[in-house]
């Protein structure tokens, strides 16, 4: 190889190197205090583009975070009552998955000793468990999964499982990035009586460190997503609610979401984020069933009792989530 071309290389790779080491750098300086709540986490310096920072989004609804969290750092948040020790590999996993996601997204490398400068190496003999806990992750809330290059290899790659025509997950448009959103979305309409406000959505989206007028890293601008893109592709129903004046309006599962998905897969969804089985989330667990029964007696049943598109929501509408956090059992 001509030495030009060699220093090239080994240029590049420095640069490399350097990126990832300012991104482990700044995923250890926004872990703080190691007590921190595992929702406040962020990578600082390498942060994703688009990432919320101090003001507040034009329309955004409620207080700008001071850094960017991501849905599956509110379970972790939820856990840290119960264990500081388990929470402190969780908050490691969370910063873990964040870099895996801009990986991603970038298309740049993913190798094993970045990952373990972000953990860092106090926690060496703790990497594989955090290392698992993020995977699991990000197969639950994005479908994909990571997979060493070679054997007992330091490189890995990000399959999306949705490639995958065994793996049992629904098809369609349950790509990434939109199943990090469809899944949480469909979930807090259930848990709010089968449709939710959409100031409901917005408060958990917030949760999530999605807001309204602030284009996000993964998932691009949100209000498009959620009431043009989502809406189109008949994931979600959005209506203005009857007679309201000013208009408001609200969220139901659409026609596809209810072709693709069920309430007890939901629940199922929801029982892996938090450790328990979807009977923990009663009387919503019954609800499920009962559809599960309408399913098994043919398709215009089926139809029937899943078809919310005509039916208000209830006054107040929630029956189990709660804007602010995510759902988990009562």
């Amino acid at each position: 190889m001509p030495r030009g071309r060699k220093s090239k290389l080994r240029a590049r790779e420095r640069r490399q190197r350097a990126r990832a080491e300012a991104r482990a750098l700044g995923a250890q300086a926004a872990m703080g205090a190691e007590g921190a709540a595992a929702g406040s986490l962020s990578l600082s310096g390498g942060a994703p583009p688009g990432a919320p920072t101090g003001a507040a989004a034009g329309r955004a609804r409620g207080q700008a975070p001071k850094s960017k969290t991501y849905p599956w750092a509110a379970a972790a948040a939820a856990a840290a009552a119960e264990s500081a020790g388990q929470d402190l590999l969780t908050q490691k996993a969370t910063v873990l998955v964040e870099y895996l996601l801009y990986q991603y997204k970038m298309k740049e490398p993913i190798r094993r000793g970045d990952m373990l400068k972000i953990v860092h190496k106090r926690y060496r003999k703790d990497f594989p468990d955090i290392l698992a806990r993020a995977q699991e992750r990000m197969q639950l809330f994005f479908g994909l999964e990571l997979k060493e290059v070679k054997p007992h290899g330091n490189s890995y790659l990000l399959v999306d499982k949705q490639d995958d025509p065994g793996d049992g997950s629904p098809r369609g448009g349950w790509r990434f990035p939109k199943k990090g959103i469809l899944m949480p979305l469909l979930s807090v309409i259930f848990l709010n009586g089968n449709c939710a406000s959409e100031e409901e959505i917005w408060a958990f989206l917030n949760t999530m460190g999605i807001y309204d007028g602030k284009s996000d890293f993964i998932f691009g601008e949100p209000r498009k997503l959620i009431t043009q893109d989502l809406v189109q592709e008949k994931y979600l129903v959005y209506r203005q609610v009857p007679h309201s004046e000013p208009p408001r309006f609200e969220f139901l599962w659409g026609p596809r979401a209810q072709a693709e998905t069920s309430k007890m897969k939901v629940l199922e969804f929801l029982a892996k984020l938090n450790d328990t089985v979807p009977a923990a989330f009663a009387p919503h667990y019954e609800e499920a069933l009962r559809e599960e029964e309408e399913r098994g007696r043919g398709p215009a049943r089926a139809r029937a009792a899943l078809s919310a598109a005509g039916t208000p929501c209830k006054a107040g509408g929630r029956q189990g989530a709660t804007p602010g956090r995510y759902p988990h059992p009562e």
